[in-house]
């Protein structure tokens, strides 16, 4: 009987044992339930916060803007706070380059600018016709620092001018250095021979113009490897000045360079460039903007070259 008592005893401590883990892994489970769902409410909190953000980035982006009627250029401005400069900024872009009032910079040296091949998609934003780049498309070296290559995008006319002189097209390729400051090279064309850079994506620009882009939505086309050489050939002379976005928000602090070898594309070339475009943003250039005291500073080989022969003769 004492036999049967004890193992009862044993029995019951077991249990209770049993019991005491039992409890402890449900306090564990409630514990773990309760972290569980204090995760899913910061998760929540987050994602709302990002779908704010991304509501708000979305809106900033698809304010249509114009470049004549009710959103047109001087309207700008008024369009959105976040494009107060449009209307109120010193240091616009574009600008005419009257080339007696440039200033000669013996500082400035050859644009040092090294292109590669890379994946790139041909974009039709309802407003412009723009290249962006996967993963850069090379770089620029501007005053010791690293810009790479993004984006381009073509404007038709140009914007900017030289000694009042509008050309049919003009190609701004963008770059952005780390501390996201932005460098653009422009080139300006005039009717002529064709451009080797568009003969590679003729197919690529004719199947955006059949594709529709409607409201905020674009259109999009892969183009695969491009190749960008082309684009980097040197220019004896270019202009360089400070300035901005030429679309809102019109952001300043942007260094131009604007080179002085004006290229050629056919007419028909310039033509596929606007095709894709609806009737009011074929012609898709901000006039020229006040230069208000800046400087544009000139680079010219060729009067580096005879300086330094002019020194050697003496």
């Amino acid at each position: 009987m004492e036999g049967v008592m004890k193992q009862h005893r044993v029995s019951e401590e077991a249990k209770s044992k049993h019991l005491d883990e039992i409890n402890g892994f449900k306090d564990e489970i409630k514990s773990l339930t309760e972290q569980i769902n204090q995760m899913k409410l910061t998760l929540e909190e987050t994602l709302k916060q990002w779908k704010t953000a991304k509501a708000n980035a979305v809106a900033l982006n698809f304010i249509k803007y114009g470049y004549n009627g009710g959103n047109g250029v001087d309207k700008w401005g008024s369009l959105s706070s976040d494009f107060s400069l449009c209307s109120q900024g010193k240091q616009q872009s574009p600008i005419n380059i009257s080339k007696k009032t440039t200033v000669y910079d013996p500082n400035l040296k050859q644009t040092a600018r090294n292109y590669v091949l890379t994946n790139a998609t041909l974009i039709n934003n309802g407003i412009n016709i723009l290249m962006k780049y996967d993963h850069g498309a090379g770089n620029l070296i501007l005053d010791g620092k690293n810009y790479t290559m993004t984006r381009m995008v073509w404007h038709s006319p140009s914007e900017h001018t030289i000694d009042g002189q509008s050309f049919p097209a003009e190609l701004q390729l963008i770059h952005e250095s780390d501390d996201n400051h932005i460098a653009v090279v422009a080139i300006l064309y005039q009717f002529g021979s064709h451009d080797a850079f568009l003969l590679q994506i003729q197919d690529e620009l004719k199947q955006l113009a059949q594709d529709k882009c409607t409201g905020d939505q674009e259109a999009r086309v892969p183009v695969g490897i491009v190749q960008t050489r082309a684009l980097a050939r040197r220019s004896r002379k270019y202009f360089r000045y400070n300035g901005s976005l030429t679309a809102p928000p019109c952001t300043e602090g942007v260094t131009w360079i604007i080179l002085g070898k004006v290229r050629e594309m056919t007419k028909e070339q310039a033509s596929s460039l606007q095709a894709p475009l609806s009737a009011d943003y074929k012609n898709n250039a901000r006039p020229v903007q006040p230069l208000n005291e800046r400087t544009v500073q000139l680079y010219d080989e060729l009067h580096n070259a005879n300086k330094t022969a002019s020194k050697k003769s003496d």
